[in-house]
């Protein structure tokens, strides 16, 4: 491949990727617009409705962090995982046996326990040419 083909891929790949974060970034936002719209004419804001809002909120901010940096931190989604199954928990508990609460719940201990190994593991062995205080990781 010459290096002008090996520039037009990259270009185009780039572009595609841009239209991707653009359109998960619109589609977040109108989700998040039906949702406060579905408070007020519900008259009322729940527990749920904040976390989804919330949830929505970690996705923009996903898609801007990774504009900024070109990266995409791990923890972020394991944050957005945590939030999504704590709202599943508030939502349907009622419906839920034991074990499946306590799987849940099981699983929200382990996605914690994750970010703390990641973040410890930053910290304590920082990628090389970087200082432990430097990565916001």
């Amino acid at each position: 491949m010459s290096i002008q083909q090996d520039h037009i891929s990259r270009k185009s790949l780039r572009i595609i990727e841009y239209g991707g974060l653009f359109i998960i970034t619109i589609a977040t936002l109108v989700a998040g617009f039906q949702e406060i719209m579905h408070m007020i004419n519900a008259g009322k804001v729940t527990l749920s409705d904040l976390l989804l809002l919330f949830l929505y909120l970690e996705v923009v901010a996903m898609v801007s962090v990774y504009l900024e940096s070109g990266k995409l931190p791990i923890r972020m989604p394991i944050y957005i995982a945590i939030v999504a199954l704590a709202r599943y928990l508030t939502l349907d508990i009622k419906d839920m046996d034991s074990w499946k609460v306590i799987s849940i719940s099981a699983t929200i201990v382990l996605l914690t326990l994750a970010v703390l190994a990641i973040r410890y593991g930053h910290m304590k062995l920082p990628y090389s040419g970087m200082q432990s205080n430097e990565h916001k990781d």
